[in-house]
């Protein structure tokens, strides 16, 4: 082709420190937005949501805030698109330049000369005079045997220098990253990612399932630092729900989803349905929560490690980091609990972190997470009297519990997968048919991991005796009120064998609150007893 000799030259001298300073700026761009994100809930939405502010001005005012966030959100994708790109052009260009270099050292070591426009001269093998000697033309055949060889190499890495370069030229053509507006940003960077992806051999198709955590944690390990930002910014809807991965890094992909999941209810907004009116109000309150804790101290802060809005949806979200805690602490909430009630739940795992850290130390409930884990399907029934049992008894199957089961098993090994330094101290805690999911879980597979595991109004299991799960029946503590009407009722039947009988095995925790509720009470020993089990200290009994 006409432009080859000139590709050639660019290409054999090219000096790669203008696109490395380039793939650099847009690496500290990328950082900045982030910071700007972050900043933004922890010095304005945060302290305002904290504070109080309420009213018209406050709705638009949030709104308005949401908005720059989101935009600081879709800029950040953006420019992690583009400096992923600007990097596989370098490195792919400098592997070009590469193997043009070897091709032309390779064919000068063979005695051949390479001209200034790339083209391979012939070696002579004799003198030319003597050209009509009979043995010449195999002479020379023998001496050029590889000639057709090194053109084609140098050709080919040409070729690829030039066809990178277009690739490349294409992409950045495509991503504008001074387009911040949310409805453009959201849905262009996803398709833009796919395109990038395939460009820097970084495929969606090679993210884990997550059904392995270990796995998953080992192949985040394997990453480079440029490769795991292109997949948290391109894939985070993967990223954020897989097991096994760092806390910090699903929460942000996770926030990430959601800001677009609320975009996109927004533009809807005059079109939607009822589940989907529903979502939108449930998932703009989770919002509104999380951004509350924005400025709260750090071990107070609120990482989303998943959520769903089919059906009734789910929410996991953590008080405290996991990753770094030594006693961390996952409570399972049980019937009735939905996405649209995870306000109460998250209230309900900072208690549990603040009880137990009256028993940690100096460190406090600094040392401390607690993961509120909704992630099955719940059955939907309120149970605060008998006369509401008996109208719903058709729930009391094991079917729940088992389709989460597996879930949750995957979601502790994960916690031990991602944990920083030594083993954390893991304690599962759960509430009425939560603890039917946790009797499913940690009866079968691998089980749950857990050092200690606490059920308090817990309807049964699924198993006979403590002996047939993994934990040690000498740790597995149950809390049962005298009124609890869901133990009393539920125990012994349907669900497996009543935990709180002393012929199933399981240490008896003293409770002191009523009803099915309380258990969470401030001021109770109940809520006492479970945070000195959180904290690796048996409960007091009766009460003292």
């Amino acid at each position: 082709m006409s432009d080859v000799p000139e590709l050639f030259a660019q290409l054999l001298r090219q000096d790669f420190s203008d696109l490395e300073a380039a793939t650099g700026s847009w690496q500290k761009l990328t950082e900045a937005l982030d910071d700007a994100r972050a900043g933004s809930g922890k010095r304005v939405s945060g302290p305002l949501h904290k504070a109080g502010w309420a009213g018209v001005a406050a709705h638009y005012g949030f709104a308005a805030l949401e908005a720059t966030e989101s935009k600081f959100q879709t800029a950040q994708t953006n420019a992690q698109l583009i400096r992923t790109v600007l990097s596989t052009l370098s490195t792919r260009m400098q592997a070009a330049q590469r193997k043009l270099r070897h091709a032309v050292s390779d064919a000068e070591s063979a005695g051949h000369t390479v001209t200034e426009d790339g083209w391979v001269e012939p070696r002579q093998a004799v003198d030319p005079a003597y050209h009509n000697d009979p043995d010449y033309e195999g002479a020379q055949q023998r001496v050029n045997a590889a000639l057709g060889g090194f053109r084609a190499r140098i050709d080919a890495a040409v070729a690829e220098a030039r066809r990178v370069s277009g690739e490349a030229a294409e992409l950045l053509h495509q991503i504008d990253p001074f387009d911040l507006d949310k409805q453009y940003g959201g849905a262009q960077a996803a398709e833009d990612a796919e395109r990038v992806g395939k460009f820097a051999g970084l495929s969606r198709d090679d993210i884990p399932d997550g059904k392995h955590p270990q796995r998953a944690a080992d192949w985040w390990a394997g990453l480079t630092a440029e490769q795991r930002a292109f997949y948290a910014a391109a894939f985070p809807d993967e990223v954020g729900r897989i097991d096994g991965l760092p806390t910090a890094v699903r929460d942000q992909a996770n926030r990430t989803v959601l800001d677009r999941a609320l975009n996109d209810y927004s533009l809807r907004e005059g079109d939607l349905g009822y589940h989907d009116r529903d979502s939108y109000r449930s998932l703009a309150a989770l919002k509104d929560r999380l951004d509350r804790e924005d400025a709260a101290p750090a071990y107070k802060r609120l990482y989303l490690l998943g959520f769903d809005t089919s059906k009734d949806g789910r929410a996991i979200v953590a008080v405290g980091n996991p990753d770094t805690a030594r006693h961390t602490a996952v409570q399972v909430p049980g019937t009735s609990n939905q996405l649209d009630n995870v306000d109460g739940q998250i209230r309900r795992a900072s208690k549990l972190q603040d009880s137990a850290g009256d028993w940690t130390g100096s460190a406090g409930a600094r040392s401390v997470a607690v993961v509120s884990w909704l992630d099955y399907n719940a059955p939907e029934a309120n149970f605060d009297s008998v006369e509401d049992l008996e109208l719903n008894l058709g729930i009391a199957t094991q079917g729940r519990a088992q389709d989460g089961a597996e879930d949750l098993r995957d979601f502790t090994h994960g916690l031990r997968a991602a944990h920083e330094g030594e083993r954390s101290h893991l304690t599962v805690l759960s509430h009425s048919y939560g603890s039917t999911v946790v009797g499913a879980a940690d009866s079968a597979g691998r089980g749950l991991d857990a050092d200690d595991m606490v059920v308090v109004g817990s309807p049964g299991m699924v198993v006979d005796r403590a002996d047939q799960l993994h934990i040690d029946p000498g740790h597995l503590y149950v809390g049962t009120a005298k009124d609890d009407w869901v133990s009393n009722t539920f125990g012994d039947t349907t669900l497996g064998a009543d935990p709180k009988d002393p012929g199933f095995g399981a240490q008896r925790m003293y409770v002191d609150t009523k009803e099915h509720g309380g258990y969470w009470n401030d001021g109770s020993a109940s809520l006492e007893n479970q945070g000195r089990i959180i904290a690796g200290l048996p409960p007091r009994r009766g009460g003292s």
